[in-house]
């Protein structure tokens, strides 16, 4: 494997790409944007965080798979349909006495393998040509397409560069070590990938649980890192949060002093703490989104004593219901000073509470949801060895590095307005240029409505 290590002058350069989310063929605008960022950066690492996979797209219609354990392509989601009707995409069905001339289960798995394929080569494409080294983790939608974490840990590694190790059981958990620049082997930092993407439950069509035993949590690590039951999103176990002191433990027998190595943890879920960086605010506060799942019904802005400047808060903190006592856990370990994520893809603050900092990377994908096209972006870490902990952290964002437009403006905006329910309606409601448009538009139908009675009377 790869060795990192400082610069001569002691800097180490990090780009954390959230979100990617996109089918076999990754948007022309995101590879761009991964190009430029890696042009503007000259990073040493390159760290995805999860959700690189569009599970749910309709290039996976076949063999999708809404949890673990389930036949593939058995329970699609109804906007998987529709978006393939829309697309023209031909489900296909495995071979049965129903469908005697269709494909087996093992030739419409080794599509998907290859769809997979074609999706990490769209967007390591920049990467690989630029040979900078690069790690993955995984979200609550890689799996979705069929092929779970472990297989898709493989192919990664297909992939030059690709610093997932092999023997390791846990897909997506593991320590990076940053030796100090004078090539003594001493770790002057660590960067700590964690698994925290897989659903832990789920509902059936009838709104009840369905039974854990029946569905067992895939991911394993041969450390101890497993998921949690929390009603929603992963989250660690006690052994998982063991791990992550074990792991400072084994670096510091490794320098020979037994102190923990500064380090930065990546996953892609945040946890519930992310909330302690916003403040709560009245529903009619401009600009204040609803909170989610156990934060509901509470409004939030960012804490501006807390969070960094040029800090964005674009959606609500979609964590875990269950508190497993992660950040504790890293404080514990002593060593980390800080914790990103992904998953919110509006979501680009930083903030410093609990003793670390707490933070996001937006999508920089152009297939999903997310924030204008020129607040898309990729997270640049700049650390150096003599303080890891005082690093400087930027966005690389479409705007700064391309233009204000993508090439498909229409959608990007339908994305960013797009409303899914009650709450991401009053939460477009509370954008002043959203009010604005709305209210001039009811003042002029309101005017015309006088006009028409005015001219009745006459």
């Amino acid at each position: 494997m790869t060795s990192l290590r400082f610069r001569k002058d002691g800097s180490f350069r990090v780009l954390q790409m959230a979100d990617v989310q996109d089918g076999p063929d990754v948007q022309p605008d995101t590879i761009r944007l991964i190009r430029e960022a890696i042009r503007e950066a000259d990073p040493d690492l390159v760290v995805f965080t999860g959700d690189q996979i569009r599970g749910y797209d309709p290039a996976y219609i076949d063999t999708f798979l809404r949890r673990r354990g389930e036949e593939p392509g058995a329970r699609v989601r109804a906007v998987t349909e529709v978006e393939a009707k829309l697309r023209g995409v031909k489900r296909h069905f495995a071979k049965d006495a129903e469908h005697p001339d269709a494909p087996t289960i093992d030739e419409l798995m080794d599509q998907t393998r290859d769809k997979v394929r074609r999706t990490f080569a769209g967007f390591l494409g920049p990467i690989i040509e630029a040979g900078v080294p690069f790690a993955a983790t995984y979200g609550n939608h890689d799996f979705q397409c069929g092929i779970l974490a472990d297989e898709q840990d493989d192919i990664y590694r297909e992939f030059p560069g690709c610093l997932n190790p092999a023997d390791s059981l846990e897909p997506g958990t593991f320590a990076l070590p940053i030796e100090a620049s004078d090539g003594s082997g001493r770790v002057a930092m660590s960067v700590m990938m964690v698994n925290s993407g897989d659903y832990a439950a789920d509902v059936d069509v009838a709104g009840e649980r369905e039974n854990d035993a029946q569905y067992p949590a895939y991911v394993v690590n041969s450390r101890g890192l497993d998921l949690a039951d929390s009603d929603g999103y992963g989250t660690p176990t006690p052994e998982a949060l063991e791990w992550l002191g074990a792991v400072q433990d084994e670096l510091g027998a490794r320098n020979g002093d037994g102190k923990p190595v500064p380090a930065i943890a990546f996953q892609h879920i945040p946890p519930q703490e992310f909330y302690d960086c916003l403040k709560e605010v009245p529903a009619w506060t401009p600009n204040a989104v609803e909170g989610a799942r156990t934060h509901e019904g509470h409004c939030y802005v960012l804490n501006h004593e807390v969070c960094r400047p040029g800090s964005r808060l674009g959606e609500a903190i979609g964590c875990a219901d269950e508190n497993v006592g992660e950040v504790a856990a890293l404080n514990v370990a002593g060593g980390y000073f800080a914790l990103f994520c992904g998953h919110d893809h509006k979501n680009a603050f930083v903030g410093h509470v609990h003793g670390l900092d707490l933070g996001y990377a937006p999508t920089c994908g152009f297939e999903c949801y997310g924030p204008k096209s020129r607040y898309r972006g990729i997270r640049l870490f700049e650390f150096h060895e003599s303080n890891p902990a005082g690093y400087v952290t930027r966005m690389l964002t479409w705007g700064d590095l391309v233009g204000r437009y993508s090439s498909n403006e229409v959608r990007v905006w339908f994305e960013d307005h797009c409303v899914t329910g009650a709450v991401s309606l009053r939460n477009e409601l509370r954008r002043p240029q959203v009010f604005a448009v709305l209210a001039g538009a009811m003042s002029l139908g309101f005017l015309a409505m006088v006009r028409s009675l005015v001219s009745g009377k006459r």
